[in-house]
């Protein structure tokens, strides 16, 4: 049986460009649809957070305005319910160790860019678990936390790598636009990343070695799988 570390933002507030707070949180499809898959395989999924508080959902991601048909919303609310003990209970990053586990899976919504981009030990579980080549996921805006991990030099440790991620366009035709604290499609390839990205909207994920990324709430079942794929074929 696969372990995985699913490791979900903390924050509930972002910061913006002209330094206003805005409410935000997980996105309830990149948790819910990823676990489920995950879940449903037989994976042991271990959901971790920065000191172990608990996750907040961002609000947008379960209605409308968030682009998000009431049917499916109704759907990630009731699988978010059925996981409530475990996202009430996470596991602090700081207890984490990327031996215990065979793979990292980081889904995504604005959340991370406000604690897991920056957090160091997220930071030192993404090296140790590169360094052992095990999986480490990543989807949308959870795609900035690879930007934790640091070699000695500085450097990104993920720099060169080829991924995907929530892209620009997407951010300005659906996200926050120019309020956005930084752009991570832009912030990744300024850090040495290789970006490949889909169609805005579409289900892509990019895969390089032990590198799994998707580009957006479309693709969470898509990243998933493939994530379960490379488990499978070791």
């Amino acid at each position: 049986m696969s372990k995985i570390l699913m490791v979900v933002s903390g924050a509930d507030s972002l910061t913006l460009a002209d330094g206003t707070t805005h409410p935000t949180g997980f996105w309830a499809e990149e948790v819910a649809a990823s676990h489920e898959v995950l879940a449903a395989s037989g994976a042991e999924v271990t959901i971790a957070t920065p000191g172990a508080v608990r996750p907040t959902v961002d609000a947008l991601s379960l209605d409308e305005r968030g682009g998000v048909p009431p049917g499916e919303a109704q759907r990630f609310r009731a699988y978010l319910d059925g996981i409530a003990d475990r996202l009430g209970h996470p596991l602090s990053l700081a207890e984490a160790r990327a031996d215990d586990y065979d793979a990292i899976y980081i889904p995504g919504g604005h959340a991370p860019m406000a604690d897991l981009a920056q957090d160091a030990d997220l930071g030192r579980l993404l090296n140790e678990a590169d360094a052992r080549g095990k999986v480490v996921a990543a989807l949308c805006h959870g795609v900035a936390a690879l930007l934790s991990a640091t070699r000695d030099d500085g450097a990104c440790t993920f720099a060169g790598r080829v991924l995907t991620s929530f892209t620009d366009e997407e951010e300005r035709q659906g996200g926050l636009g120019d309020s956005t604290p930084f752009f991570v499609e832009s912030r990744l390839r300024e850090r040495g990343a290789v970006v490949r990205a889909g169609a805005a909207w579409s289900d892509t994920v990019v895969e390089d070695g032990n590198l799994i990324t998707g580009q957006n709430p479309q693709s969470s079942t898509s990243t998933a799988e493939a994530v379960l794929k490379a488990l499978a074929a070791r």
